[in-house]
């Protein structure tokens, strides 16, 4: 028998993002991961003093870190960690980590030394996971409420949604730094050339709609139009999923905006 392998048609561009090397992160440049100190005795029971050494540029994050030196507890040697830069951090500043630092910015505390209504950054979702909510340029999140008798913490992240973690997560003070970044607009593709470059594969990004047929569901036609809804579900295979994925509404957001800080 002779068998003919005919390989018919094309993956469609979110298949091979999956298992292509080619849509990979770029890495080669960052300067590192960008964690909180791993917790230890000392900022458990008081607090561990800091200097900001240099704050970095980090190619690909929008945001600006902080190469912090801290004094080892245990050897003769210096600890530098990388943390997110808080608005208002300088080089040469004592950063404080800790359950008896004090309520400035750039300290780290544990939520339940927080006061509500606190503005923090860098928060920890669960204990000693080193910092998972508001890492973003100019992201923060606010301190709610404090549950004494469960010992936890509600927060506001900045989609508007509300989040409750273990007061004894850690967090940092202020607001992350880079701010205001997306205001001034990018105005040539040069800028989003490199602006992507340092990130990954994404850009420039075809229409589906500007596609043949073989390379995605909504290319080909006489016209540029979709030909079928937009929406698709959740369960529909990996190469006829594109467009609005198991949406529960589509159109335009009209009347008053509902943000996820109104639902409750």
């Amino acid at each position: 028998f002779f068998f003919c392998k005919t390989t018919m048609g094309k993956y469609v561009q979110a298949q091979r993002k999956g298992k292509s090397p080619v849509f990979k992160a770029h890495t080669r440049t960052r300067k590192g991961a960008v964690k909180l100190r791993s917790i230890d005795y000392a900022e458990r029971r008081g607090y561990v003093r800091g200097v900001v050494k240099e704050i970095l540029h980090d190619p690909g994050r929008g945001a600006p870190v902080a190469k912090i030196q801290f004094l080892n507890a245990y050897r003769y040697k210096r600890d530098t960690e990388l943390m997110v830069a808080t608005e208002g951090m300088y080089t040469g500043q004592f950063i404080y980590c800790g359950k008896k630092a004090a309520l400035t910015i750039g300290n780290v505390l544990p939520l339940k030394q927080v006061p509500e209504g606190t503005i923090v950054c860098n928060v920890e979702a669960r204990v000693g996971d080193r910092g998972a909510f508001a890492r973003g340029s100019g992201c923060f999140a606010v301190v709610i409420s404090h549950d004494e008798d469960k010992g936890t913490t509600r927060l506001r992240l900045p989609s508007g949604g509300k989040k409750t973690v273990s007061s004894l997560s850690r967090a940092q003070i202020g607001v992350v730094a880079g701010g205001g970044r997306t205001d001034k607009p990018l105005l040539k593709a040069g800028r989003a050339y490199h602006k992507y470059a340092v990130k990954r594969n994404c850009w420039p990004k075809i229409r589906g709609v500007a596609k043949n047929p073989v390379e995605h569901p909504f290319g080909g036609g006489n016209h540029q139009h979709i030909g079928r809804p937009s929406t698709v579900s959740q369960a529909a295979p990996s190469g006829r999923k594109v467009g609005l994925i198991g949406a529960r509404r589509t159109g335009r957001l009209r009347g008053v905006k509902k943000l996820g800080q109104d639902k409750d």
